[in-house]
């Protein structure tokens, strides 16, 4: 780890802060929980273990936070950008093909690092002002939002408004603000999790978790691992380099999207500091070791920054504890299948948390940096980035999609490049 050159005033714990023993334990546990649905969810879509997934994003974060010399607190869980091609291609030439797509993206990344590394960031200043920065990571913040609310209102197994969906989300959404608000000392640092618990006993009590994928799970489950070589022997699977290497660039955009609001959350530039090359070889590497040990390809997640900026704690130990515990549980059968029960009311009332002051940040960008929305150009990128990174606007072409998130993001640089900075009539005004 590096050594302590700054500290964040409004950090409860820096960047390079190491937590008690027992508080470092909750504190990573906090942010398992907090990713798990999501990590476990990808594997399942696709028909891969998910077991394989949590390995696989605790050994992915471990790698990155030694790739970035231990700067970045952020955790590494499966993308959700590769499920389409993934699912293809495991029913056309199995997993094989997926590892080989997961490792040339993860060269790709390789790649557009070494032209980053010799190329300079001056140019991020140019195509990622505050007017585009500020949007984008609202974008990130509210694009999942109506799958949280929906996952909050339909039951799982008939698809069907369910009031009782919505009373767990709303009590463990209310808890969490409680917790957050009025609980000191540790307590009052892992909200999210006292919430995560506390919603689940509700959830319990309507009778609305499913406890028998608890019962039916052995304590010891080795993950179905797939190593080149020893499960399988690997061959030249172009189809699947062709159709996956492009999806890298997909999931670089959101990749600085959560950089972004890194910098906003710990007071530091991260883009120079270790350096965007280096964040983008560390996205890389942990790619392909998921690709090599049979995982789903993975970045990093919104819902663990949205836990950074809830409790102010940002220490890479914290997130160095979770992907321990993460690789632990690929193993231990019995909790990943507690874990995997939480239905979804709770994680949805945490969302509504996580994702909202996400949002807020970006909100924040433009109010620091006193963004004029008198001005067209700067109301209009504000406006198309908003509607279409929210409304879900993506771009399909056959196995390739550009999701709602990178496709803002890129209508807000292009529109920022392009647009004038004062329109016509504005001149006519100002004459």
């Amino acid at each position: 780890m590096v050594e302590n050159e700054f500290r964040n005033p409004e950090a409860v714990l820096d960047v390079q802060d190491k937590p008690r023993a027992l508080p470092w334990m909750g504190l990573s546990l906090q942010h398992l929980f907090t990713m798990f649905g999501a990590t476990v969810l990808v594997p399942k879509l696709v028909g891969l273990d998910p077991g394989i997934a949590l390995v696989s994003s605790g050994i992915g974060t471990l790698v990155y936070l030694l790739m970035t010399k231990g700067k970045i607190p952020a955790y590494l869980g499966s993308s959700f950008a590769f499920i389409m091609a993934m699912k293809m291609l495991l029913s056309t030439s199995g997993y094989g093909a997926i590892a080989q797509g997961a490792i040339t993206t993860g060269l790709v990344y390789f790649i557009v690092s070494f032209i980053v590394k010799r190329s300079g960031t001056d140019w991020l200043d140019k195509i990622l002002p505050p007017i585009v920065v500020g949007p984008v990571v609202m974008v990130i913040g509210l694009g999942l939002a109506s799958n949280a609310a929906n996952s909050a209102m339909y039951n799982d197994m008939s698809s069907a408004y369910d009031f009782k969906y919505v009373l767990v989300a709303l009590l463990t959404l209310g808890l969490t603000i409680f917790y957050n608000m009025w609980f000191k000392g540790f307590l009052g640092l892992i909200p999210i999790l006292l919430g995560i618990v506390s919603g689940y006993l509700i959830a319990l009590a309507f009778g609305i978790v499913d406890t028998s994928i608890i019962a039916d799970a052995s304590w010891f489950a080795l993950p179905n691992f797939e190593i080149p070589f020893v499960q399988y022997t690997p061959k030249l699977e172009l189809a699947a380099i062709i159709t996956m290497a492009p999806i890298a660039f997909v999931t670089m955009t959101e990749h600085i999207g959560h950089l972004m609001v890194l910098n906003k959350l710990t007071k530091r530039n991260y883009f120079d500091n270790p350096g965007l090359h280096t964040t983008l070889a560390g996205d890389g590497a942990a790619q392909i070791v998921a690709g090599l040990i049979g995982g789903p390809p993975v970045t990093s997640y919104g819902e663990n920054i949205g836990v950074l900026a809830i409790t102010k704690v940002h220490s890479v130990f914290v997130i160095g504890g979770a992907a321990v515990f993460a690789i632990i549980l690929g193993f231990v059968g019995k909790i990943s299948a507690l874990i995997l029960s939480i239905p979804g009311p709770v994680i949805s009332g945490i969302s509504f948390v996580l994702f909202g002051v996400i949002a807020a940040s970006g909100l924040k960008i433009l109010i620091e940096n006193k963004i004029d929305f008198d001005r067209k150009k700067n109301l209009l990128i504000a406006s198309v980035i908003l509607v279409t990174g929210i409304g879900g606007l993506m771009v399909e072409a056959g196995t390739f999609v550009l999701s709602a998130m990178a496709l803002a993001t890129v209508l807000g640089i292009v529109l920022n490049l392009v647009l004038p900075e004062t329109a016509r009539n504005e001149k006519d005004q100002e004459a």
